[in-house]
Order: C-alpha cells, then structure tokens, then sequence
C-alpha cells in the first residue's frame, strides 16, 4: 500500500493535471487500482510515465507533438518553405551547440532533412523514443505561424 499514490500526487509528478491522470487511468494508458470508490496509482508506474517509458508521452512531450503535427502538415503543403526555414535554424543551432548531445540530435536533423519526406513527416508525429528526443532540439521554429500555434496550444489546454 506504501507504494500507491492518489491521483493528484500522480499529477504533481506528471506536470499535468488530475483530470489528465484520470483520462490516463481511464484509458488504461496507466494501471490503476481502487480503494474503496478512490483511484490510486503505483509510484513506479508514474515514474515509468515521467521518464516517458511505456509508450504515453508526459504533457509537454504530447503538447510538443501536437505542434510538430503542424510542422507536418506544412511541410507535406510547402516542402520547400519549410525545409529552407529548418535549414537555416539548424545551421544556427548547430553554430550555438558545437558538441553534446544536442549537437548529436541537431545532426540527426541534419540527415533527416537531406533525406525523404515521408520519413521527415512520420519523425515529426512519431511517439517513439527517438522522435520525443529529436523534438528537443527542433530546427521548426517560425514555420507554423503565430495564430496557429496559438490556436493548437489552446486546443492541447483545453484537452489536457
């Protein structure tokens, strides 16, 4: 029992709302357990969703995701806009980060953009581990236009 947590414990670890942990727990994306009409959870399965194991994206990776969704549609509607954007952004980022981990994702970009469209699109939506990494390091910046980014961000609220 030492081990379950309520449900707003599991947000504040999540960085999300309870309602958030709820539709989680309700969807089965995270193991629940009840206790008498309450919801509790297992510390090690929160933290498993924190570090972003198991499949679920914690919030502002889901949120990340929805944004780079729109970088998709942009780019499958205006490859050339978009890939010039990206280009000179990460010719900038790879200028401010020289070595590290971010220069390592930044060059993944790199190879990325040199290569097919399709596979560019599937990294940009991907839940797998390499595209929540890659979208750390973004070179989309400016592509999706202010009012949009807006609108998309308001809708993540309003879900999330």
């Amino acid at each position: 029992m030492a081990d379950l947590i309520r449900t707003g414990e599991a947000a504040a670890i999540l960085g999300c709302s309870r309602q958030h942990v709820v539709d989680l727990a309700d969807s089965g994306a995270l193991p629940v357990t009840s206790v008498g009409s309450h919801r509790r959870l297992r510390r090690s399965d929160v933290e498993r969703l924190a570090r972003g194991e198991g499949g679920t994206l914690r919030r502002e990776q889901e949120r990340s995701r929805w944004l780079h969704v729109a970088v998709a549609g942009e780019l499958v509607a205006e490859p050339d806009r978009v890939l010039g954007i990206a280009r000179a952004n990460l010719d900038r980022l790879l200028r401010l980060h020289p070595r590290g981990r971010a220069h390592g994702l930044l060059r993944r970009w790199e190879r990325l953009l040199d290569g097919d469209i399709g596979t560019l699109v599937d990294t940009l939506v991907s839940r797998r581990e390499e595209s929540v990494d890659l979208r750390q390091n973004s070179p989309f910046a400016g592509v999706v236009s202010d009012e949009h980014r807006a609108r998309i961000l308001s809708a993540f609220a309003a879900k999330y």
